[in-house]
Order: structure tokens, then C-alpha cells, then sequence
């Protein structure tokens, strides 16, 4: 069976974005650091590599509509998977004609996240955005957190975890720490 799983940088003050939508530091991507090959040797660090093949497992991406337009959808091709977007409005021009794997889904983050699982079939569905990830929480259809918690405070932004419902209750299920972030992953009680 499919899980739904939120993965995410996020700075210790809870940022996932500066106020422009970069990821932080001078070159903007400061909470990808962690994710990129390690000095003169241009591997990636265990945990990275660990990341990068659960990303290209998943089944399906759920990606919230700034998000996906941010991205520009990632070229219509996150690894090969179907994308979908919740969304009220229809899709831009590229996001409808150029992007066969990208689906945009109008009635609501229980219909958006049930054919990103169907889809899916026994493999993970990636979820990205702040948003969607707070509304498909709100709605009960998100299974498990995972954050890169990276030792930067950005000190503004746009933050993760925002606006919730009330209170939610997590699992930690696993827990890898390494001197570029602490990577922790969640389970969602219900």
C-alpha cells in the first residue's frame, strides 16, 4: 500500500524559503547543502544517497500549486512519475498542453492524494509544499513527515508548518544525524 510522504529541508526556525522563495545563504540554496556532493571528491554523503533513492522509488508526486509553479513543474518529469497538483484554478499553458505527467485535480487534497496513491500503486507518493502539506494533514491523508533539519537559522521567510488545525501528534520512526542536517522522519498518529 501506498504512504504519502512530506519531505522537506527546513532551517531551525522552522523556514523552508527566504522571503523571495530561495533557500537561504548567498548562493540561495543554502538548505540544499546538505543533498549536494561532498568536496573535491563529488560523492554524495551516505544519508544523501539514502534520500535521492527513496525519491526516485516513489510512485507518485503531490506538489502543491506554488510550489509546481515555482519549479515549473519540474519540466513535466519528476523522475518519471505522475504529478498532481491541487488546485481550483486550471493549469497555465505549459502545466496543460507541454506536461503529459502533470495532472491538476480541482476538487479538493482528499481527491488530489487518493489518485496520487492509485497511481502510485504499492510505492511512496513524494509530497512538496507547505500548503498542501498543511491541508493534507488538516484532511487526515498525510502518513508520514520527513525533515532534513538543517543548523541554519534564516531568521524570516516562508515557514513549513504555519497554519495547522489544531494539534497534531507525531511518531519518530527514524532519526539520522549528520554534521549537515538531521534528517527525521515521522509518523502521523490518527
Amino acid at each position: 500500500m501506498s504512504t504519502s510522504v512530506l519531505d522537506m529541508s527546513m532551517s531551525l526556525d522552522g523556514y523552508i524559503a527566504d522571503p523571495d522563495d530561495y533557500l537561504g545563504g548567498e548562493d540561495g540554496e543554502r538548505l540544499h547543502h546538505w543533498s549536494a556532493p561532498n568536496g573535491q571528491s563529488g560523492q554524495l554523503s551516505a544519508p544523501a544517497r539514502q534520500f535521492a533513492v527513496e525519491i526516485i522509488a516513489t510512485g507518485a508526486v503531490l506538489a502543491g500549486r506554488r510550489t509546481a509553479e515555482l519549479m515549473d513543474h519540474w519540466g513535466g518529469d519528476h523522475h518519471g512519475v505522475p504529478i498532481f497538483v491541487p488546485s481550483h484554478r486550471p493549469p497555465g499553458p505549459a502545466a496543460r498542453w507541454g506536461y503529459p505527467l502533470v495532472t491538476y485535480v480541482a476538487d479538493g487534497i482528499e481527491s488530489a492524494m487518493a489518485q496520487a496513491k492509485a497511481a502510485a500503486g504499492d510505492r511512496n507518493v513524494l509530497v512538496h509544499g507547505a500548503y498542501t502539506a498543511q491541508r493534507a494533514l488538516a484532511a487526515g491523508v498525510l502518513d508520514e513527515v520527513q525533515i532534513h533539519q538543517i543548523p541554519v537559522l534564516l531568521g524570516g521567510g516562508h515557514r513549513l508548518f504555519d497554519v495547522l488545525p489544531s494539534q497534531l501528534e507525531l511518531e519518530i520512526i527514524q532519526v539520522i544525524d549528520t554534521p549537515e542536517a538531521t534528517h527525521i522522519r515521522y509518523r502521523v498518529r490518527r
